[in-house]
This record gives structure tokens, sequence and C-alpha cells, in this order.
């Protein structure tokens, strides 16, 4: 007991020097460390930090905790330093710089509110929506760059027969010096095809791995002409710009041209093409970019998003945020981006895992709403899996196949994965040297 007693007689004094420390002449200042660790104690949770935080002070410290509230409390600390928080797994928060294209749900929620108040009606709504199409291109520079474009034939490989499907590697000249290199997965069938236009995402080794081959060959048994290509700086592209390219603005002006010259081309010169079946599917940064495709391109007449669509995030990597298209029309976001396809079919797919994870409560009855605008609600369509991560595996990958098997119109009875041959990364790489 008395051991007790001179234990809580020396946190008395503790907290009695603390104060006696803190005044209004030295701006209530105390070690950002030591408000960290009391905020820790009081909320019972704990913070990994991606931050520097030695030898920190902060000015009106313990003015800045809101008993009430660790998030507010969070809030006003780490504004100061221009951070943020995001709540992590179990009772974690993580401490990190300020990121631009990332939100917090409650203010991608605020954003929807917002946007929702901008038009009550369908013609509103397409008033705003064609604002929204000039604003994206003109924000990413995107005529520009086409108007660059030199003209000239693609180099295509040999092409090579697998079951059900074939497989040809694209080259095609951009600008001078620079490239689109790609992959058109054919059916082995005659007739008329749809087509599938799939930016990749930031799963390595690119468009080569295993899952992308499994997708778009399965598409391509199953009746649909699937083309991919790299992302700037990646596989083949990495030869000509180099990988630290990737991370640059000019990133997300090639990508969205790869999509729409590969879409031209395709569209040109096949003849086996379907024009009221074309699509566009991507997952993750390639969701970024299915998104944008759908928006700067009415030949695109559905798009399915995957583990992407968010109104609180606007993709992490300047190849899906480098230019600032989220500022169009006095401020956008992902799922008013995504809307502008209506009232053609939209799937957007989701997890528990990731910045998805608030779809189906959040994101949803808004994209609904739009839709409602054309009578067309079941067009909008959500598969969520809340026990899966961010990650393009056999659960998403189903969720696409049962899309456009039902929208286009494919040969359910071709979907077997156990028929596509996995090829090696040199295989796939075009002529071009």
């Amino acid at each position: 007991m008395t051991s007790l007693r001179n234990i809580l007689a020396l946190a008395v004094l503790a907290v009695a020097s603390l104060a006696s420390s803190q005044t209004y002449e030295n701006q209530y200042e105390r070690s950002l460390s030591d408000l960290m660790a009391d905020v820790g104690r009081r909320f019972g949770v704990r913070f990994r930090y991606q931050v520097d935080t030695v030898g920190r002070r902060m000015p009106y410290a313990d003015f800045r905790v809101r008993p009430y509230s660790l998030e507010q409390t969070l809030d006003n600390i780490c504004r100061y330093y221009d951070w943020n928080w995001w709540k992590q797994r179990g009772n974690w928060y993580k401490i990190c710089q300020y990121e631009y294209p990332r939100r917090h749900v409650s203010e991608g929620q605020q954003m929807l509110q917002y946007l929702s108040g901008l038009y009550a009606s369908r013609e509103q709504w397409e008033a705003r929506r064609d604002t929204l199409r000039r604003e994206v291109v003109s924000r990413l520079g995107l005529k520009e760059f086409l108007d660059s474009c030199v003209s000239g034939q693609p180099v295509l490989s040999k092409i090579r027969r697998h079951d059900g499907y074939t497989m040809q590697n694209i080259c095609i000249e951009l600008t001078p010096g620079l490239h689109l290199f790609g992959t058109v997965y054919s059916p082995a069938t005659k007739g008329k095809h749809a087509l599938v236009i799939c930016p990749d995402g930031h799963w390595q080794p690119g468009r080569y791995r295993e899952a992308e081959q499994l997708r778009l060959a399965t598409l391509a048994r199953m009746g649909a002409v699937c083309a991919d290509f790299d992302l700037y700086g990646w596989g083949e592209s990495e030869r000509e710009v180099g990988a630290e390219a990737h991370a640059t603005a000019r990133a997300h002006v090639y990508q969205a041209a790869c999509s729409e010259k590969l879409l031209d081309y395709l569209l040109r010169n096949r003849k086996d093409i379907d024009t009221a079946r074309v699509g566009v599917c991507g997952g993750s940064g390639g969701g970024t970019h299915t998104v944008l495709l759908a928006l700067i391109d009415r030949r695109i007449k559905a798009s399915a998003p995957v583990v992407h669509l968010a109104s609180h995030f606007d993709g992490g990597c300047p190849c899906e945020s480098g230019m600032p298209v989220q500022l169009s029309a006095g401020g956008t976001c992902e799922p008013e981006l995504a809307a502008t396809i209506a009232p053609h079919p939209l799937l957007v797919v989701s997890d528990g895992g990731d910045w998805t994870a608030s779809v189906p409560d959040v994101e949803m009855p808004y994209l609904q709403r739009i839709y409602d605008f054309y009578g067309a609600r079941d067009n909008v369509r959500n598969v969520h899996l809340p026990d899966d991560r961010h990650d393009f595996n056999e659960n998403k990958r189903q969720a696409v196949y049962d899309f456009f098997i039902d929208i286009f119109g494919l040969d359910r009875a071709k979907l077997d994965e156990s028929k596509v041959t996995i090829e090696p990364a040199e295989q796939m790489k075009s002529l071009y040297k």
C-alpha cells in the first residue's frame, strides 16, 4: 500500500511539475514525443511513424487534445506539421506526410454530398458531365499529347496460337523515340467479337504476370478481343525512359494516351470488332485508367474498375494523379468521373482490405442516384468481397467474367482458366529493338 501511495504521489508531482512548466509565455509547449505518448495512453492506441519526430516540440500541446475524440486530437496535432493519420488494424494508427490524393472516408462522404447537391435531374447531371469531360481532357493535356504523336503502322509479332485464343505482341510509336508496348489477345473463333481494353495496375511483374494473362486470355477464349500495355517506365518502356520516369506527371498522360491509341487502332483496323460491345477493365492503378478511358472516349460502352473506386482516394501514384484532373469543374472525385459512363453498364469490384471497403455504404448510393436519372439503376453493380485484400485474384476475376458474360454475351462454356498457357515475359515482348 505504501508503495502504491508513493507511485501516486510521484505521478501527481510529475503532473504538477509539467503544469508549472507550461505557461502562456512559452505557448504551453511540450515535447511532441511526450504528447503522443500521453495521447496513446489516454485513448489506448499505438502509433507507427513515417515522419521524423525527433526533437520536435508542440506549442499549445495539451490544448490540442480533445478528450472525447481521438480523431480530432490527431487532426489538431498532425495539421500543425502538414501530416496526416490513418487507422490501421487493431489499435494501431499510422502518422505520415500529407498526401494530396488521399482523404478520410468522412471527407469522401462530404464530397459526394456536395456533388449530389449540384444536380437534381438528368439534364443538370449531363451538363456537369460534359463540363467534366472537357476539363479533364484539358487538365490532362491529352489532346496536345495525341496531336504530337507520329503516324505510322505498328510493329506486330507473329501470332501465337493457344487453346481457344491467340496472342500477338504490338508496338506503336507514339512520339519520336517513345512507344507503346503491349499484347493483343484474340478469340480463336470467327465472327464479331467484343473488345476490352485492359490498363494495367501496379502489380509486378506488370502485364507479364500470371493473373493478368489468365484474365485476358480467358476473356478472349469466351469471345472478347483484349489488349494491355506496359506502364510508363515498366517492362519494355523502362528501356526507353528508365524506371524512375514512372513517378512523373508524364506517366499519367502517357498511360491515358496508350489506352486511347490501342482502342483507336483496334477499332480502325480489326474488322471482327462489334463496336456496340466495347469495354474497359483494370485493377488498382489500372482502375484509375479504366475510369479515365470511359470518361474521355464515348466509344466505351461498359466499364469495370477493380479494387480502385473510392470517393476519398484518387490514386497514390503520379501515373494516376500526376496531372490535376481532380480539380476539374470546381473539384471532383473518382465516383463522379466513373458515373459519366451512365447509363451504360458499370461494375465496381471492392474488398474489405483496402480503401474500397467503403463502396457498399458510401460510393454505391451515389452511383445509383446518377443511374436513377436514366431509370437504369440495375446497370451499376457492386461485387464486394469483405474478406479479400488488394489484388486481382480469382474472386475478382470471376466477378469480371460474370459481368462481361452478362452484358456482352460472352460464352460462359469457355470459362476455364486451366486452359490458359502462361507465356514467359520474353515471349510477350515486342519486336521493337
